[in-house]
């Protein structure tokens, strides 16, 4: 008898299940409407936890803002955030005076490492429309000898970030931004030098796929030993292997086995995250991901005593110029300006 691809299958909760080296994963999804004179939805916020505003009240939170959704100056150590924007903008500034304005389609890959504190606010520029936002935060880890590297972040522009476009024997249309890895001969951009995914053998792989309606497509084998999950999390339904899925479910594949994937009656979107796990302790709490309870001690003592670098922006939800394109600015002083919203 053939082994089946599929190990197990479960629903997605707001928070995703992850395995190793990935440590969490979230899809925002959030219908905002038309900004107001500061930024933030031209909407009453009555009813909501403000601070702590994860309800999806009318189709949108406004996480930990209060005036402008999303997070305020927040530390981080030992792992890297890799933040996918599909719609809308994030306003990004550190502790470092590093600084960027991102989305529709652009990808921030943070090295934490040592410590720094960031915002990522989402202003609401648009006054007379809705501003519609869609977004995924994958964290992945890092090895024991990388916790206490540089802070360092890099920036994908959409205009650059590779993309697989192929059809199928019957013309359906697949799709795969390549984030991390490679797919039929598509390699992703360099990630950060001290990630995990810099790795040679870490078979990291950070995927987007989607697939036309009644599209097939053949997730390739990849080495065994490899942690590999498939996230379904828009469409009508889905094929893996011959098990039809509902929306909103996870996968975890065998990785040693190429997998028949079909979409349904409608456009199929999932996410793919794949890596050799670092298979070190893991101890965490809140921001901090180290090795060991003693390690997160430390974190927390540099952090009262250091801040990091401190805060030089004159607001903990930090935005920049509304008239501004997309930019980042790096701590070395570097400006990359794309152009565009």
């Amino acid at each position: 008898m053939s082994q089946d691809a599929v190990i197990r299958t479960w629903s997605l909760g707001f928070q995703w299940e992850t395995v190793d080296p990935f440590l969490f994963c979230v899809h925002h999804e959030d219908a905002y409407p038309a900004g107001n004179e500061k930024y933030g939805p031209n909407a009453s916020l009555a009813g909501r936890k403000i601070g702590n505003d994860f309800e999806g009240i009318d189709g949108w939170r406004m996480y930990h803002g209060d005036v402008i959704p999303g997070f305020p100056v927040h530390p981080h150590r030992g792992f890297e955030t890799v933040t996918i924007v599909r719609k809308g903008l994030v306003d990004h500034a550190d502790s470092l005076g590093a600084a960027g304005r991102y989305g529709g389609g652009d990808v921030q890959w943070m090295t934490a490492g040592a410590g720094v504190q960031h915002s990522e606010m989402f202003p609401l520029l648009h006054g007379d429309r809705d501003n519609t936002m869609e977004l995924f935060q994958i964290w992945l880890n890092l090895p024991a000898k990388n916790k206490m590297v540089k802070p360092h972040f890099s920036m994908f522009w959409r205009e650059s970030m590779p993309r697989v476009t192929m059809q199928d024997v019957n013309g359906h249309k697949i799709e795969i931004d390549v984030i991390a890895g490679e797919v039929a001969g598509v390699k992703a951009l360099a990630p950060p030098p001290d990630s995990w995914a810099s790795e040679s053998d870490s078979q990291v792989a950070i995927w987007l796929i989607s697939l036309s309606p009644g599209a097939q497509w053949t997730l390739p084998a990849t080495v065994a030993g490899v942690n590999r999950t498939l996230y379904f999390h828009g469409g009508d339904s889905l094929r893996v292997a011959g098990h039809k899925l509902s929306e909103r479910t996870g996968v975890a594949l065998r990785p040693e086995l190429s997998v028949a994937v079909q979409s349904g009656g409608t456009e199929a979107h999932l996410l793919l995250l794949q890596g050799r796990p670092i298979a070190e302790p893991v101890v965490s709490y809140g921001p901090f991901v180290m090795n060991s309870r003693e390690q997160i001690e430390q974190a927390f003592t540099d952090y009262r005593r250091t801040g990091f670098g401190g805060w030089p922006w004159p607001r903990h939800d930090q935005i920049h110029d509304p008239a501004r394109g997309r930019f980042a600015k790096h701590v070395d002083g570097r400006v990359e300006e794309p152009g565009g919203r």
